[in-house]
């Protein structure tokens, strides 16, 4: 868990480095919290509990918005890391290329 504050306390910082440990962890528990949020939307369903369906698909996709810039800035400085710019991020963009 202190990997992923750590993230969360060098928000938007896309200078320096970040270890092996603090990406993969940061990953991990993003995976699970959205794994979390995603079954509560299947679990109680849209269509039998509207409102709590719907609040678990606010909070999903706030989640989504909030960790966006997070996300990117670990990964330059995980790019950094590796002794690559953080340009290459913007190689996900090409769609063929991007899915390798």
């Amino acid at each position: 868990m202190e990997w992923y504050v750590r993230v969360w306390q060098r928000y938007a910082e896309f200078s320096g480095r970040s270890r092996r440990m603090e990406y993969w962890m940061f990953t991990l528990i993003h995976s699970i919290i959205v794994l979390a949020l995603c079954t509560g939307i299947v679990g109680f369903g849209l269509l039998k509990q509207p409102v709590i369906g719907a609040t678990s698909y606010l909070l999903l996709a706030a989640y989504g918005l909030a960790v966006l810039v997070p996300s990117f800035a670990v990964t330059v400085r995980r790019l950094h890391d590796i002794d690559k710019t953080g340009w290459w991020i913007l190689i996900c963009l090409v769609p063929v290329i991007g899915g390798i």
